[in-house]
């Protein structure tokens, strides 16, 4: 491991998001590879960290400055041109909509930019490398003990489909539920779980579903646990027999391959880099914001045990083929001496 900084990823956000989850994850890969570290507020002690008031009074070379939010390209650019540090920026964008004046602007200052699947890449007006996320397979990983697990977590013995994440209508969350109140009737042997944090403003959209489920008599066949610890999820998934990411709009969504490489399948809307990741043989893709056509593809999977097992196998393959965390990280790597160079 690297004892110079070659690399700096921020990371100025202290509450847990999608970017945050991949510094944390990434970065204790990369320091094996190349001197990399971190900074902001809210890491845990393993990440390798410097804290922001040091980067100005660093030994003086050549850095890359790697920024997956506004703020961060703002800041590293401050910091080359105001404290007159010898960096390099690199932007990972993972939005797909067309960005504003502003975040153009500031992508056009970057010396590079990485695009988190081929279709965010459409969305920046300038060339780019497509690099997609990857998972650790080791942490993300089929359950031992499938009984013994879901007694251990308080879960029911049935046939799991589970839907975590943030709750609120752009992640479609609300669609997962129509399509529950849809198909669990005939389901008996069916439950759902929805798992995730609602945020002040959208608490008022989690009780709706809650009555929603409630007035469709499913409270005992739809629920609602608490949010877990980002080092517990991977058992929430090995617990399922089916995954549902049904979301309106994403960035990448690393629920997906992190559920298929815990042997689950996935239904998941055309959305993010779900049409790159999401095979035929692993699960289904549906139409964003169709709760009916949500609802039949998770039927075709609940009704057929067999083909879930078998594109559960599957997709557990396909994520250790493709998108482990060894590949993404060495990718990265391999930009960053390139920058450096």
């Amino acid at each position: 491991m690297s004892t110079q900084i070659d690399v700096i990823a921020p990371n100025l956000k202290r509450r847990l998001s999608g970017v945050t989850a991949t510094v944390v994850r990434l970065l204790p890969v990369q320091a094996h590879q190349i001197g990399i570290v971190a900074t902001g507020p809210g890491l845990p002690s393993h990440v390798p960290h410097i804290s922001l008031w040091r980067l100005p009074f660093l030994p003086r070379h050549t850095r890359v400055w790697h920024a997956r939010r506004n703020v961060e390209m703002l800041l590293g650019l401050a910091l080359k041109y105001l404290c007159r540090m010898d960096l390099r920026l690199l932007f990972t964008s993972a939005s797909q909509r067309k960005h504003s004046g502003y975040t153009k602007w500031l992508i056009g200052q970057m010396d590079r930019v990485i695009a988190t699947s081929s279709r965010t890449a459409q969305y920046l007006d300038r060339p780019c490398d497509v690099v997609l996320h990857g998972i650790d397979v080791d942490g993300f990983a089929p359950a031992h003990d499938r009984a013994a697990l879901r007694a251990r977590l308080g879960l029911p013995d049935a046939v799991l489909i589970g839907c975590y994440g943030r709750i609120r209508a752009q992640k479609g969350t609300g669609d997962f539920i129509e399509a529950m109140v849809q198909i669990l009737p005939q389901r008996p042997q069916a439950v759902a779980v929805v798992m995730g944090r609602a945020t002040e403003k959208h608490v008022d959209y989690l009780k709706q579903l809650k009555a929603q489920v409630a007035a469709a008599g499913l409270s005992d066949r739809v629920l609602f646990p608490p949010e877990v610890p980002v080092h517990e999820v991977a058992d929430w998934y090995r617990a399922l027999d089916l995954y549902v990411a049904p979301q309106r709009w994403e960035g990448f969504g690393l629920t997906v391959p992190e559920a298929m490489a815990c042997a689950v399948p996935v239904i998941a809307t055309k959305v993010g880099a779900f049409e790159e990741i999401v095979t035929s043989e692993c699960g289904a893709l549906v139409d964003p914001g169709d709760p009916v056509a949500l609802g039949a593809g998770i039927a075709a999977f609940v009704d057929d045990p067999d083909k879930c097992r078998m594109a559960g196998d599957a997709a557990r393959a396909h994520v250790e083929a493709q998108f482990k965390i060894e590949g993404e990280a060495a990718r990265l790597v391999q930009i960053y001496r390139e920058m450096l160079a």
